[in-house]
């Protein structure tokens, strides 16, 4: 009933809840005047910081004799409501909940006042406690400091472990961790369960003394006897980490099982991971978004960010996009900084909410800006690389690529191999390219293993090896990448690398295939047309024609037209014949179908026939892609007079060229102009010369 009434005060009214939750009497709160905010609400905590809130109305303010200072202080136990994300250790800096029974500010303001030798030393470490928190007195860690010391050496053993903290984190004094190290010592002999946990902390990080994981170990099972939360949990580390000890993900699971019953957050949060990840039990995804929720609905930042991921993927429940979007803003509020750029991707994506690539930006520059986000730097160098909320600048995209490769990020490592390839916002240097997609490669990155394989193959910024472009690819086919899976067709198909294999090609052009590559669709209808690695299908090659021809691929629109021009798998059908032509050289300039429309012009194919309009294409083959058998059918059109005068001498020309250019269709005709004299003198003997070599 008290809890009840409490609850209900009009403290309550001077701050807002900042996360909706059902059933629980400690909420997240916000202050309405400034920024401060609780995670665990608790109304003592709140009306002290209204008393010193420079912001807040009078009428928010306690008299002075109501003011009610603090509730559990339990000895050095720091509690997990500040930030469910750090280990109380490294928030000495945090408020710790206190033992002292509620106090007035007249008693207390007595306390501050008198502190001599007759003073029991729980008082002292009392006011050291308010001095270090600013409890109804201007913040003052240089008092506490002296307080806490004054209390350790009347032998009190609370204040030892304080002030070893003190030493630890630098509070009121110089930063001191052997110090702090022989504090803990002493006092974890006495028993003191806190401060062995905190030994734990310092053999494993370092901390005042050597290094040494099992001691560290050693320390963690100790405290765990004997009930302390935490190292519960950091023996589910040490186990899950080989901290100390051999890795054991089961007994793993089963301290942060422990840990989370009894109520610490992290833990719940590591049951999440080990449910979604089958760490140390079976896959449960069901399982995992509980956890998450329970710790996310405790405060846990992560978990909120996770249960975001939850919802955006359908893990363990619906997929939902608007809660996705709703768990990263509240996570984002939080500070989180994965969930700021999930933010970005929500906004650029249209991810729960409508697309706006300039609040995505905004969020990606705030990210690197606030939190030094790696992922959201390379996301900044997309932003400015494709124009998404900035304008295009390529010399900053290279160099948030860069600066993120700096620090690590693997990811803008490939980006930044792109950027030295093809010169955007640096020079070309295909030497750096080629060390970037290595490196990318070396720690897992497939696309760069795939690029790297093209380095090999065409010696880009390195010395050709096939046989390393072959391997590259192999490798990058192993780990999925379509790309490199139809590349590897090519090596088996060509010998690139390899022995020849043009079943393993087949294969590799059907896998990719199958995986929506389209060249690779393409390849494969090649493959069933001249029976390459697999038996002739004329029917399989005719629909893998057109299945690619439907995704765009300008070589198969040509092939699907000689399909209907001959009847390979299909019946003929001239008409369609002349539009897959006319459509290829329309939309994509594709040389074959160029000819080949000529050809139908000519001959009449599937259109009427208009040999002005042949000549044209023909010439237009020649002039713009030197394309050979046109320089021929040209030739052809002068000798007889198609779509053009006739003209001899300009018909030998050409042909001529096509021989020199190594046509050896034109070497006939080219010997039927010194036989003939056709545009040139008669000369039998070389007539004769270019007949033979045109059989051999």
């Amino acid at each position: 009933m008290i809890r009840k009434e409490r609850k209900k005060g009009a403290v309550w009214k001077h701050f807002f809840k900042t996360v909706v939750e059902s059933n629980n009497s400690h909420p997240f709160v916000q202050c309405k005047y400034c920024c401060k905010n609780y995670q665990r609400a608790v109304p003592e905590r709140m009306q002290a910081h209204l008393d010193k809130c420079s912001k807040a109305p009078s009428n928010a303010k306690s008299q002075p004799k109501q003011q009610q200072l603090i509730n559990n202080f339990n000895g050095g136990h720091m509690s997990e409501d500040q930030n469910a994300n750090i280990l109380s250790s490294q928030h000495f800096t945090q408020r710790p909940q206190s033992s002292f029974e509620l106090q007035d500010s007249e008693e207390m303001n007595m306390q501050i006042e008198y502190s001599d030798q007759s003073e029991p030393p729980s008082n002292i470490r009392h006011l050291g406690y308010c001095y270090q928190y600013g409890i109804g007195i201007e913040k003052n860690e240089i008092r506490a400091f002296q307080l806490y010391k004054e209390a350790a050496e009347k032998g009190h053993i609370n204040s030892k472990y304080d002030l070893g903290r003190c030493y630890l984190h630098g509070v009121g004094i110089e930063k001191n961790e052997i110090k702090a190290f022989e504090l803990y010592k002493e006092v974890a002999q006495n028993g003191h369960i806190t401060s062995i946990y905190e030994l734990g902390e310092c053999y494993q990080y370092g901390m005042g003394t050597e290094k040494n994981e099992i001691k560290a170990f050693g320390f963690y099972k100790v405290a765990a006897e004997k009930g302390h939360i935490t190292s519960i949990y950091k023996l589910g580390e040490c186990y899950k980490n080989g901290i100390g000890t051999v890795i054991n993900k089961i007994k793993a699971f089963e301290f942060y099982k422990e840990a989370a019953q009894k109520g610490h957050i992290t833990s719940i949060f590591k049951l999440g991971y080990c449910y979604n990840h089958g760490t140390g039990t079976e896959i449960n995804k069901i399982k995992a978004f509980e956890s998450y929720k329970e710790a996310a609905e405790k405060g846990y930042i992560t978990s909120i960010h996770k249960l975001g991921e939850c919802y955006q993927y359908g893990i363990g429940t619906e997929k939902d996009e608007n809660k996705a979007f709703e768990s990263y803003k509240e996570a984002a509020f939080f500070k989180d900084s994965v969930s700021w750029r999930k933010l970005g991707e929500c906004y650029q994506y249209g991810i729960g909410t409508e697309k706006d690539k300039n609040k995505a930006f905004e969020l990606y520059k705030e990210a690197v800006d606030k939190f030094d986000d790696l992922e959201s730097l390379r996301k900044l160098g997309e932003c400015y690389r494709y124009v998404r909320g900035t304008e295009k600048d390529e010399t900053k995209a290279f160099e948030s690529y860069k600066e993120a490769t700096e620090f690590g990020n693997f990811l803008a490592l490939h980006e930044l191999g792109e950027c030295y390839r093809y010169g955007i916002g640096t020079e070309i240097n295909k030497i750096k390219a080629f060390e970037s997609y290595k490196e990318a490669a070396e720690q897992g990155h497939i696309s760069s293993l795939y690029e790297l394989g093209k380095c090999y193959r065409y010696g880009i910024g390195t010395e050709k090896d096939e046989t390393k472009a072959f391997e590259s690819y192999k490798e990058a086919t192993e780990f999925g990448n379509f790309l490199a899976l139809h590349e590897l067709g090519e090596c088996y198909r060509y010998g690139i690398g390899t022995e020849i294999n043009k079943i393993k090609a087949f294969e590799s052009y059907k896998e990719a295939a199958e995986q929506g590559h389209i060249s690779s669709l393409y390849e494969l209808g090649k493959c069933y047309r001249y029976g390459i690695g697999t038996e002739k299908d004329e029917t399989k090659a005719f629909e893998s024609y057109k299945e690619a021809t439907e995704f765009g691929n300008c070589l198969a629109l040509h092939e699907l037209g000689e399909c209907y021009r001959y009847g390979i798998g299909t019946e003929k059908n001239e008409s369609i014949t002349f539009e897959l032509y006319k459509e290829a050289v329309e939309e994509f300039d594709d040389l074959e179908s160029w000819r080949k429309l000529g050809e139908c012009y000519q001959y009449g194919i599937g259109t009427g026939k208009d040999e002005n309009k042949a000549f044209e294409l023909y010439k237009e083959a020649v002039e713009e892609f030197y394309d050979l058998e046109s320089w021929r059918k040209l030739g052809e059109c002068y000798q007889y007079g198609i779509g053009t005068e006739k003209d001899e001498n300009k018909a030998f020309k050409l042909y001529k060229e096509a021989v020199e250019f190594g046509d050896l269709r034109s070497l006939h005709k080219l010997g039927e102009c010194y036989q003939y004299g056709i545009g040139t003198e008669i000369n039998k003997i070389k007539a004769f010369k270019l007949f033979r070599s045109g059989l051999k």
